[in-house]
């Protein structure tokens, strides 16, 4: 059987290249005699295999020397706890954008743990832009402001940072992780989930200023204290090994397409070719304002949901699968993230406009 081009927003498809060498390696990786689902997270193997993953990860975004590299467990959901109980610390207050199901997850978690506050919302118009925002809006005691850098589901992005002053900034940036360069420094903190942009599902990479450390509540648990993890160097416990060695492999194909800048130049072209299609079609149409549109995630209509499920129909049998919208939204999605060759986005745009004239 062929592969289909898959558009699913997470889990996502991973590049053939790294799919070949993991199965290649999956009996013996690197003369080691044993598969990295066998190793102990201990071993002198596997210490290579992690810490060549952070150096990668630092290389290739740049990422300062007072910030530490986490690789964690729990998804990017479990986050929305640790954040609050970590740096919701001298005041106890925070404050949130609210672009989408994510950051208003993180929001309704935070509130448990201190005076958060809602500063700006897109929920007017279904999150299909990014709220303008000025350092005024954010209290000057809030102890971080906090966004989502992309909307996974409903396909915006900050293509312009919130101005915070002096206040830290956190960013879930897990469905724009490695897709273009971004300027940590900006950031207190960053996090995303592996599974859309990294490697399969099972991991979540912090990388945090070393300043936010070491302030957690009493109460924090121990999994969820940030500063016992960059203490232990991501190993307090058995981390999820396998995917961070797809990690490693998904970093070294990064870097030899010619790293961030590279990468950011080929995701641009993918989602200007299907953009393009959709602001000249008289059937197909965006559902975000051109200003605030993902490179990653791109929602799309037909305006009757019988055509939608025929579209959505008609694409998988075709070859085209996990692009139906999520239901808040409707329609279709195509996520076009790293992984995603140039051709798939092509015979995509080439299918939707066969679809357009065989049903106009």
């Amino acid at each position: 059987m062929s592969r289909v081009f898959n558009f699913s927003a997470g889990p996502s498809m991973l590049p053939e290249d790294v799919l070949k060498r993991a199965a290649a390696e999956m009996l013996d990786c690197e003369g080691s005699g044993q598969s990295v689902m066998e190793m102990s997270h201990r071993s002198k193997e596997y210490d290579n295999i992690i810490k060549t993953a952070e150096s990668l990860l630092r290389e290739l975004m740049n990422i300062p020397d007072n910030y530490k590299v986490l690789f964690l467990q729990g998804g990017a959901s479990t986050q929305f706890a640790a954040i609050p109980l970590n740096f919701m610390n001298k005041n106890g207050k925070a404050d949130y954008i609210i672009t989408g199901q994510w950051a208003k997850k993180a929001f309704a978690e935070a509130q448990k743990y201190g005076d958060v506050q809602a500063v700006a919302s897109s929920a007017d118009k279904t999150f299909s832009y990014i709220p303008a925002t000025t350092k005024d809006s954010f209290r000057p005691d809030a102890d971080y402001v906090y966004i989502c850098l992309n909307n996974t589901i409903y396909g915006t992005i900050y293509h312009e940072l919130p101005d915070t002053g002096d206040i830290p900034l956190i960013a879930d940036i897990s469905s724009c992780f490695l897709s273009e360069p971004l300027d940590i420094s900006k950031f207190a903190m960053v996090y995303g989930g592996a599974q859309k942009n990294v490697a399969p599902a099972g991991l979540t990479i912090a990388i945090i200023r070393e300043d936010m450390l070491g302030n957690a509540r009493d109460i924090t648990p121990t999994m969820l204290n940030y500063q016992i993890h960059a203490d232990n160097d991501s190993l307090y416990n058995t981390p999820p090994c396998y995917t961070i060695y797809i990690c490693k492999l998904v970093l070294e194909w990064i870097k030899s397409l010619g790293g961030l800048e590279a990468m950011g130049e080929r995701n641009r072209k993918k989602a200007a070719i299907l953009y393009d299609f959709l602001d000249n079609s008289k059937m197909f149409k965006g559902t975000v304002v051109p200003e605030d549109r993902s490179l990653m995630n791109v929602p799309f209509v037909t305006g009757d949901d019988e055509l939608n499920a025929k579209f959505v129909k008609e694409a998988t049998a075709a070859g085209f699968v996990n692009l139906k919208g999520h239901r808040s939204v409707g329609g279709m999605r195509a996520s076009i993230y790293n992984a995603m060759p140039i051709e798939g986005v092509e015979k995509l745009v080439q299918f939707m406009a066969d679809f357009e004239k065989a049903n106009s």
